[in-house]
């Protein structure tokens, strides 16, 4: 197939194309929203540009890549609807000639023959050292949702994680190591369980809804996502995936490919999904082979949860085993986690317990909770610090006037009224004194977190005085892959559909001007008042004014040409 008959046969296959399909495309191919595309003849043209195609096959498994390779055969069925979903090969299956080349240019010598699977099977010992990787891997992806609820994980321009908050990770023993870091955090993030504002990486909604989950519960949703987040070679017809020995040559034209092999094996590995010789474990080999995980192996294995802890005279309490994720998350926002483990300690402060009446919880609320899981009581100590910290956290109240929409900071200390009043630390939230309150035309929330970052022991208020809680933690934006990248290449679609309403004159137009650059030998069929059809051979010299003008080869002599008159264009071998 020429060329120009690939880039005709392209063009008409992407006006045929939904708006999302073709987001996709050109998600997939990295096509700038700005670009100045006219209409769907642009777009394959660029399409079928070398450069553009090589960023189109590193996600082909090796079925794939091996029709591409072969210019005369179509590719079978199955293989051809996805290859010319990614605008790799025409009709006839066949790939396009520009295709071909790229592709023979990046394998020479064809693909690789594949690595023969392993029929080894697990071992007790690789067995208990998989379950042991589930609880430790577990507990440490929820530390790590718990620091970035506190505070998000920035980002470096590539993406990844900055030096300083794998070390924040490390030193809250969220990990140990900053490569653990970076594979945890990537792992959270392809489940989605953390999203990202390009700048930062928050907790996504799932995210925050998985903390309170049962161990088991949290990993199973996490297994099958994991499954479901592979990379597309790798999985198998049955939807489980194919033998991990084989995922280093599954994308033979994938440069990074055995890299990115590696990286997904360590995930699973750590996620107890494969021990640490790449074999499916006994829970996991279900999932692998398409079907449910199966949680029953793994239950027996994980350590019981319990749900009570010891409260002690030194203000800390001791769970005596891995304590249930939704009292552990409560537990954490009114204590500090000393200690991680099968059995962790917990210490309390005025400092904690303030900050957990900042986010809403009140001396009666405390106290219910603590006694409720406490196999000890509520030990006289920490009564006392629950007591004082309450009385004096809701000393500076802050609230919505309704009339004036004006923020009322409010206080019967005159002395932290004056304080308040002259703090440089609050300029940002402009307060002005008022008789004997602060307003601000700053929001109630805003003004909050200024008192509480500078230290003033401020609650919020509804209108009827009453406590309310306040989330400060920002989580990401749901995600929705479907959409986005038809929101983002919205304008140019619109504009290559516009541009695409007659194609068959937008064809006619193209091959013209490209005749004429290339100064070409052409055949022009011409459509005469009469209704009969004229042949011309022309050498084209310009087009423009919807005219053609070009040197008749047979009467030598220069013609014009309208352009609502031509019916056809060959060129002349």
């Amino acid at each position: 197939m020429p060329e120009t008959s690939a880039q005709r046969a392209l063009a008409v296959s992407l006006s045929a194309r939904s708006d999302a399909d073709l987001a996709r495309l050109f998600a997939e191919r990295s096509i700038s929203p700005s670009s100045t595309w006219r209409d769907m003849f642009d777009a394959a043209e660029a399409l079928l540009d070398t450069a553009s195609i090589a960023r189109g096959l590193p996600a082909l498994n090796r079925d794939e890549a091996a029709a591409l390779l072969d210019a005369e055969h179509p590719a079978p069925a199955g293989v051809r609807e996805q290859l010319a979903s990614h605008a790799l090969v025409g009709e006839d299956g066949l790939p396009f000639p520009s295709v071909f080349e790229t592709a023979r240019e990046i394998l020479p010598s064809g693909i690789p023959d594949a690595v023969a699977p392993r029929r080894a099977t697990s071992t007790p010992e690789s067995t208990g050292a998989a379950s042991e990787a589930v609880f430790t891997n577990a507990a440490s992806v929820a530390d790590i949702l718990m620091q970035t609820l506190d505070a998000p994980l920035g980002r470096i321009g590539s993406g990844s994680l900055g030096a300083t908050e794998r070390r924040r990770l490390v030193d809250a023993g969220a990990v140990t190591t900053a490569a653990e870091a970076d594979l945890l955090v990537g792992l959270a993030a392809d489940v989605g369980l953390l999203g990202t504002n390009d700048r930062a990486w928050l907790v996504s909604p799932a995210g925050r809804e998985w903390l309170r989950l049962p161990t088991l519960e949290r990993w199973q949703r996490t297994a099958e996502a994991l499954r479901d987040a592979l990379p597309r070679a790798y999985r198998s017809s049955d939807g489980g995936w194919i033998p991990t020995e084989q995922w280093a040559q599954a994308t033979p034209f994938d440069l990074e490919g055995p890299d990115r092999a590696a990286l997904w094996i360590k995930r699973l590995v750590r996620w107890g999904l494969l021990d640490a010789a790449g074999h499916a474990t006994p829970w996991a080999r279900p999932l692998a082979e398409g079907g449910d995980v199966d949680t029953s192996a793994l239950r027996e294995l994980l350590p019981p949860e319990v749900d009570r802890v010891y409260l002690q005279n030194d203000l800390t309490a001791i769970a005596p085993g891995p304590l249930a994720p939704h009292l552990d998350v409560r537990l954490r926002s009114m204590a500090a986690r000393e200690s991680r483990a099968q059995a962790s300690s917990y210490r309390f402060s005025a400092a904690t317990i303030g900050a957990a009446i900042t986010a809403g919880e009140t001396a009666d609320s405390l106290r219910e909770f603590l006694t409720g899981i406490s196999l000890t009581g509520l030990p006289q100590p920490l009564a006392y610090v629950i007591e004082r910290t309450a009385a004096e956290h809701g000393r500076v109240r802050v609230t919505t006037d309704a009339a004036s929409h004006l923020t009322r900071v409010m206080t019967d200390d005159e002395t932290l009224l004056r304080s308040m009043e002259v703090d440089q630390s609050l300029r940002s939230i402009a307060l002005t004194r008022t008789d004997d309150e602060l307003v601000s035309h700053v929001s109630a929330d805003v003004v909050f977190w200024a008192l509480t970052d500078a230290h003033y022991p401020a609650v919020a208020v509804d209108a009827d005085g009453r406590p309310r809680a306040l989330e400060r933690a920002k989580l990401a934006a749901p995600a929705s892959p479907e959409t986005a990248p038809a929101d983002t290449y919205a304008d140019l679609i619109e504009r290559l559909r516009t541009g695409a309403e007659d194609s068959d004159a937008a064809w006619l137009e193209r091959e013209l001007d490209q005749a004429v650059r290339a100064r070409s030998v052409i055949d022009v069929t011409v459509r005469l008042p009469d209704g009969s059809a004229r042949v011309f051979r022309l050498e084209a010299t310009g087009l423009g004014g919807g005219r053609l003008r070009g040197r008749d080869r047979g009467a030598d002599v220069e013609r014009t040409l309208p352009l609502s008159h031509i019916d056809g264009v060959a060129p002349v071998e």
